[in-house]
């Protein structure tokens, strides 16, 4: 008997690895709704399936909308990154009322186009569209982009810049490890009205040099990580007024769940951890930021 038990019984490594593939269970609901502000549906419903919590018999999407709305995250943007997801995306955004969308190329992809002009003429097409409510995710990326594509990263942003301004449309910006060359170029460009920083990834410093700018900081939950100490320095400078909050998934799982897959359910544990951190009562952080999504994207209906 104790042989068999031993060989049904997963060592701790094994339930590990099994763990690392599934959805966490859902947190405590949110007492007043908010939005997730950026997640990628298609990466996560592709990579993972629908999370827990969706409708028996729901499509990957809708179960996705229905799980996030469970734990009072009604609303989704879903973030375009090629032209490909960029498309997709917009096409969701007309099928599900919950969800809005944002058309781009991102930093990393511009490099690698064989013709960067043509692709950024059909992300210009998309943003005319009326549930494409932002242009992004674009931006500087240095993590990954050595000195040779550095060119068409910022031609491209540029070019993103132009665009979100022609249609009065956010400008969601990825910026890694290029902090004053975001700004540079926004500068040498003139910033559109509403900017959104996505992921924010910088110190306190750079926090109140985008806060006096009139951006929006939307934290992701890697505010949550024992690492981000300078991140939550960040947060902790940045008014209600000026943040928003994400997911970014299926990537950057929030605290306690970190290295298990993201979905939009999961935002309350980001938001809960904001308003702790920030010293926030929480229902007036949820209201904030409900009110800073819809000031950025404009009514979901």
């Amino acid at each position: 008997m104790l042989a068999a038990m031993t060989e049904q019984t997963e060592t701790r490594k094994q339930r590990a690895a099994r763990r690392a593939g599934e959805f966490p269970p859902a947190p405590e609901p949110l007492p007043v709704p908010v939005p997730d502000s950026h997640t990628h549906l298609d990466l996560t419903v592709g990579e993972y399936g629908a999370p827990p919590g969706g409708a028996a018999g729901d499509d990957p999407v809708a179960a996705a909308i229905t799980a996030a709305a469970g734990v009072g995250v009604d609303r989704l943007v879903q973030v375009g990154v090629d032209v490909e997801s960029s498309r997709w995306g917009a096409e969701v955004a007309d099928r599900y009322a919950p969800v809005l969308a944002t058309v781009a190329l991102h930093p990393n992809e511009a490099p690698r186009l064989a013709d960067l002009d043509e692709a950024l003429r059909e992300i210009e097409a998309l943003a005319g569209r009326d549930r494409v409510r932002g242009v992004g995710e674009t931006g500087m990326d240095f993590f990954r982009t050595g000195d040779e594509g550095r060119a068409a990263q910022e031609e491209s942003f540029r070019a993103h810049i132009a665009v979100a301004k022609r249609y009065g449309k956010a400008l969601v910006i990825h910026d890694r490890d290029a902090h004053a060359d975001v700004l540079r170029i926004l500068d040498d460009e003139g910033a559109p009205e509403t900017v959104v920083m996505h992921c924010f990834s910088g110190d306190a410093d750079f926090a109140r040099e985008c806060v006096r700018r009139g951006h929006l900081l939307s934290f992701a939950g890697t505010v949550t990580f024992s690492s981000a100490a300078a991140l939550r320095e960040a947060a902790a400078v940045t008014p209600p007024a000026q943040m928003l909050v994400e997911t970014d998934a299926p990537y950057l799982t929030p605290m306690p769940h970190r290295g298990r897959p993201n979905a939009s359910y999961l935002i309350p544990l980001t938001v809960r951890f904001l308003a702790d951190t920030t010293g926030t009562d929480l229902d007036t952080l949820c209201a904030a930021i409900s009110t800073n999504s819809e000031r950025a994207f404009g009514p979901w209906c």
